[in-house]
């Protein structure tokens, strides 16, 4: 699960205007882009998806309380159907995708971001340049329902449930001496970064890669850095991207600490121990997340494993149109709302740089599944 979205890095909220005509049902042919091809891409992605719900229990919750989707029941019928397909053709890919599901209108005017796995250089052991710890979840570290329903971590203080340390509090040594570092890690500002990602890859002296996930968070609230740097004149609003921060972060290594404990939001991990290096990590689902076929939604309002039509466009310099399918299969800390989702964009270079400049506008069209219609 992701710690936090890429643009909560940024500064302006992360909502967006659901815009006129939201949450109406839509006919595919509005769909710019869709047709056979695309259902045939999309398809092995939705199997494999299909696959993790069919271990789960049928009446467990996606996130939403009620609704098409809501649970994993409402979409067995559609697994079935889709795990007869003929391989590889895509006209029976549209034809299920068209007969299962009904389009519905999210947001015309909707926010998409991006975020990746980083590769930060770390050591098993503290010494020399790694000095900073990335910590597993705290054995004191739960979670519990708040009285609006919403489950909410923190630990147990004086017979009173209280948000866990704090960002300062841990970089001063809440935690030392308790035996919780996974490893070591050269820089603060790439266990930030981490952090923010939700999940990563740390490479060790030796060559060695070892895979992290989300652990779990402290339930502190997140504070966006860029709105930090501009309340304090670093930089304009125009200026704010995950690049400009993390440049600002290492040109002033001696206020890089105290800008970053402004954030007390905190993510712990896990060792990721049997993931292959070319998949990408569990998100929220279970499932492994696929490089433009995965996004981080709000499951308040889309449900887990709902497929999701983007119609959105890749950030400057390509200006590329991107027209596709993608599953909701993942969450974060600022994705809010029906106007919002964080496509999940891999691994490497060329990822990190697609997911810092990521902000664009867009249409953002959920599939939800028909009801199953019984036949005497």
């Amino acid at each position: 699960m992701r710690g936090a979205c890429a643009a909560a890095v940024l500064l302006l909220s992360a909502c967006a205007e659901t815009g006129p005509g939201a949450r109406q049902p839509v006919a595919f042919s509005t769909l710019a882009g869709w047709g056979p091809d695309e259902a045939a891409r999309a398809l092995p992605a939705f199997l494999e998806e299909c696959r993790y719900l069919g271990r789960l229990p049928a009446e467990a919750s996606l996130g939403t309380e009620s609704g098409a989707g809501a649970h994993v029941g409402d979409w067995l019928p559609a697994c079935q159907a889709a795990a007869r397909l003929p391989a590889d053709d895509g006209v029976a890919a549209q034809r299920f995708y068209e007969t299962w599901f009904q389009p519905v209108l999210m947001s015309s005017s909707a926010l998409f971001t991006g975020y990746y796995e980083p590769e930060i250089a770390g050591a098993l052991s503290r010494g020399g340049v790694y000095q900073t710890p990335v910590y597993r979840v705290p054995d004191d570290l739960t979670r519990a329902r708040a009285t609006d329903g919403r489950m909410v971590s923190g630990h147990w203080q004086g017979g009173q449930f209280v948000p866990y340390w704090s960002r300062a509090r841990i970089d001063a040594g809440a935690l030392a001496g308790r035996n919780l570092e996974l490893l070591w890690v050269a820089d603060p500002a790439d266990l930030f970064f981490l952090q923010i990602q939700g999940s990563g890859r740390v490479r060790l002296p030796s060559g060695q890669v070892v895979r992290l996930g989300f652990g779990g968070r402290n339930g502190q609230p997140y504070v966006p850095l860029g709105r930090v740097l501009v309340r304090q004149g670093a930089m304009s609003e125009d200026d704010v991207s995950m690049q400009s921060i993390r440049a600002w972060l290492t040109a002033h290594p001696g206020q890089a600490r105290a800008v970053m404990e402004e954030n007390p939001n905190y993510v712990f991990f896990t060792a990721l121990n049997d993931v292959p290096a070319g998949q990408g990590a569990p998100g929220a689902l279970g499932v492994p997340l696929e490089p433009g076929r995965s996004a981080a939604v709000d499951r308040r309002v889309i449900p887990l494993g709902t497929p999701v039509w983007v119609e959105t466009r890749l950030p400057a310099p390509s200006r590329q149109v991107w027209q596709r399918l993608v599953y909701a299969q993942d969450i974060g800390t600022d994705i809010k709302g029906a106007a919002r989702a964080d496509l999940f964009l891999g691994w490497g270079a060329q990822a990190e740089q697609g997911a810092g400049a990521m902000r664009q506008p867009g249409r953002m069209i959920a599939l939800t599944p028909r009801p199953v219609v019984t036949r005497p």
